[in-house]
């Protein structure tokens, strides 16, 4: 380019007018210097010369118009110079321009030759089923097209003409990929109608597994699966292929694999083609599948796929890696939920035992690892398996929470018969440290204890046991559950033994919160149901007093923990307001009846008379059903205190109503005395806590103890047919039995209502005083 423009820059005389233009300044220069030396010479010869200074003065402006003379020339040369300059470099400038649209149209056509000499190849690459210089060419042939689409001129038909080739060239070259690819491996599925909820609905799943290349074609070497794949990287599309197939893989072969038990691989291996791998069915009793075979059938699949398919290398980098990449997240979380998930032991004592699982799921990754479907050193699978600890006691706690739920929302009706001999069936817990010194410090004062105490008054082999009653057979299974879960713990290590403990505390959180809503209907409706829900909370209570020390020895909590003593007023509030609830039931009940009866007013006549009659019987009949219920169900004295309470509020309801009677007849006198003697005779026979008859008359000797109004009942029925003067005996000046049960006033409007007003009775009424 150089020379070039050196040739221009001569034939425009450039060089020649740069040579004159340097000898035009040397001369201005030497003018100077020679202007510069005459002054001199004149300032310093002035004295010399004065005689001829005229001639020196005529020089000196010789001199000057001589410098004059050669600066005009100097700007005469100087603007030729610049004019051919200018005209110099435009000559130029349209030579560069010239210059580079030749360069570029020889760029074109090279990037035209490029593509034609490609495409050429790529045509014959494909005809020979070699892909992957098919796939290079390709690429090579797209570099030119995009190299021209580059140029300013994008508009060119040429260039949409060579993009639409490229484009026909690569679908084609996909396409035969795809075809290559199908034989390579052909599946066969379910119908897409079929639902895939059954084993037999996956026994129609296969895939062959070709050597590679196309069907009947046996010319075609094993080498070209890497050339399919290598050809299918380069095209971008080996990913696409890769995750296609590996959904459907796990979808259809590895999924089933690991939910069924039942269901198995077998690899037919057939010569010179290749392998089938179908699914087949077992009989098998499992419900859950175990981990060996599990991780067996996975790497039958796996391995066949490795020899036949994915054994190769793309950009260093194996096929099978890929595959791994895209299936080992979803495929391992399946393992965990299906497989390892039901393989968490059930007790302690077989957690020793889950070594073996953690060693094949080691196994089994190494497997992977070696055939590149898996890299790292630790995934998530054998994590889980590892932190079989922490699983067992999260399982443990889920189970142990669903079966006391489910006790819980079972029926309640089924009881059991508690006596004060019973006792928890705890099972022997090791000895901790420092326990046997305790037990032989506690022999050595046994003896010494035993004689200071034989001479003073010992307890009740029954203090402090629960009095015999009923509870729900549920209710006792629920606290086997608690001790056994407890039992677990002891066994357990301590971060599982600290996760039961407060599952069993969750346990009786979660009675407290279900049971009395989920039964509170019936509790309210089934005298019976509520009675056994006062049992279950008291038992509960009564044991979760000494549960948590029993255990406490054995459990590495931290000082302070409550366990369970802090539940036990709760328990007990739960079951006395569940009873209270009831009996305010049939306390309601029983007024209801009771307000039948008009207040009881003027039974003279025969229809108040059988309506009052009635309202009693009702409540003696109500009484009587529910001492029939509630026997041997409640403690006896629960029973005696609820039947009491309940006979109790019937006696105050029937003296409140005669004791607000203003005027009592004869006739209303022996009637109502009449309603008094029927509660008197057959309200006792109403307390019968026991099935047996002999063993209830002590209970019915002591009514008053637990009926209030039960001695005035009694006396209210004697002064309904007594005379004044037996009245006043038994008023006794305030010391008599009616004198204890009655004040002066309600006395006296007794008297009033049941005498007319005689000198008689106002002498009785006078002697009406405490």
């Amino acid at each position: 380019m150089s020379s070039f423009v050196t040739e221009v820059l001569a034939s425009s005389g450039k060089l020649e007018k740069d040579d004159l233009a340097c000898k035009i300044s040397k001369l201005s220069r030497k003018v100077e210097e020679t202007k510069e030396e005459v002054t001199d010479m004149i300032n310093k010869k002035y004295i010399e010369f004065i005689p001829s200074m005229e001639g020196a003065e005529e020089l000196l402006d010789q001199v000057e118009s001589v410098s004059k003379d050669i600066d005009l020339l100097k700007s005469c040369i100087e603007n030729e110079v610049q004019q051919n300059l200018h005209d110099a470099v435009t000559e130029y400038a349209k030579l560069k321009q010239q210059l580079e649209k030749n360069t570029a149209v020889i760029d074109l056509l090279q990037h035209l030759q490029e593509f034609d000499t490609a495409k050429e190849e790529y045509h014959r690459a494909l005809q020979e089923k070699n892909y992957v210089v098919a796939a290079k060419q390709h690429g090579k042939a797209r570099a030119s097209v995009d190299a021209l689409k580059a140029w300013k001129d994008t508009e060119l038909p040429l260039i949409r003409a060579l993009s639409s080739e490229i484009t026909i060239q690569r679908e084609n070259l996909i396409y035969h990929l795809g075809e290559e690819w199908k034989e390579l491996a052909v599946w066969k599925l379910p119908s897409t109608k079929t639902e895939l909820t059954s084993v037999k609905s996956f026994l129609k799943t296969a895939l062959h597994l070709n050597r590679g290349g196309s069907k009947g074609d046996e010319s075609v070497p094993h080498a070209l699966l890497p050339s399919i794949l290598q050809a299918l990287s380069i095209q971008g599309e080996l990913h696409k292929k890769i995750k296609l197939f590996g959904q459907v893989l796990f979808k259809y072969m590895l999924k089933p694999l690991i939910i069924y038990p039942s269901l198995v691989v077998e690899v037919s291996s057939q010569p010179e083609q290749g392998a089938v791998l179908s699914l087949q069915c077992t009989e098998t009793k499992e419900e859950h599948p175990d981990p060996s075979q599990v991780y067996t059938k996975v790497l039958t699949v796996l391995k066949t796929l490795h020899e036949h398919l994915f054994d190769v290398c793309i950009d260093e980098k194996k096929v099978s890696e890929i595959l791994g990449d895209l299936i080992w997240e979803e495929m391992s979380e399946c393992i965990i939920r299906e497989c390892l998930v039901h393989s968490i032991p059930a007790n302690s004592s077989q957690l020793s035992e889950y070594s073996e699982v953690i060693k094949q799921t080691e196994d089994f990754e190494s497997s992977l690892k070696e055939m590149g479907y898996l890299a790292g050193d630790s995934t998530d699978l054998l994590k889980y398996a590892r932190n079989v600890n922490c699983h067992f006691a999260s399982k443990k706690c889920q189970d142990v929470i669903v079966a006391a739920r489910k006790l819980m929302t079972s029926e309640m009706h089924n009881t059991v018969k508690i006596t004060p001999e019973y006792k928890l069936s705890i099972p022997k817990l090791p000895s901790p440290s420092g326990e046997k010194e305790k037990k032989e410090s506690s022999k050595k004062s046994a003896h010494y204890d035993q004689q200071s105490l034989e001479n003073e008054k010992q307890l009740s082999p029954s203090t402090l046991c629960l009095p015999e009653c009923r509870i729900s057979e549920s209710v006792q299974q629920l606290m086997d559950l608690a001790v056994q879960t407890l039992s677990e713990a002891v066994g357990s290590s301590p971060q599982c033994a600290v996760q039961l403990f407060y599952t069993v505390r969750n346990i009786f959180h979660l009675f407290y919160d279900v049971v009395p809503t989920y039964h509170k209907d019936n509790f309210l409706k089934l005298p019976h149901l509520a009675a056994i829900q006062h049992n279950n909370c008291m038992f509960i209570a009564h044991h979760l007093l000494t549960l948590g020390f029993q255990f406490k020895p054995h459990l590495p909590l931290k000082d302070g923990v409550a366990y369970f003593v802090d539940l036990v007023p709760g328990f007990r509030r739960l079951g006395a307001r569940c009873f209270v609830a009831q009996m305010n039931v049939q306390k309601a009940e029983m007024l209801e009846r009771l307000s039948t009866a008009r207040n009881f007013s003027n039974l003279d006549d025969e229809d108040n008379y059988s309506v009052a009659s009635k309202a009693i019987r009702q409540v003696i009949h109500q009484l009587r059903r529910l001492g029939k219920v509630w026997q041997d169900v409640l403690p006896v004295n629960i029973y005696c205190k609820a039947i009491g309470t309940l006979l109790n509020t019937a006696i105050s309801e029937l003296i409140n109503k005669i004791m607000m009677l203003e005027d009592i007849s004869n006739v209303d006198g022996e009637r109502l005395r009449t309603l008094c003697q029927t509660i008197i005779e057959e309200g006792p026979l109403v307390f019968n806590p026991l099935p047996d008859e002999n063993k209830n008359k002590k209970y019915q000797e002591e009514v008053p103890v637990y009926v209030k109004k039960w001695m005035t009942l009694k006396e209210i029925s004697m002064v309904l047919n007594a005379n004044l003067q037996e009245i006043v005996d038994r008023w006794a000046e305030g010391k008599g039995p009616l004198a204890v049960e009655f004040s002066c006033n309600e006395m006296k409007s007794l008297i009033r209502a049941l005498f007319k007003n005689t000198e008689r009775r106002a002498a009785a009424l006078a002697k009406i005083v405490k």
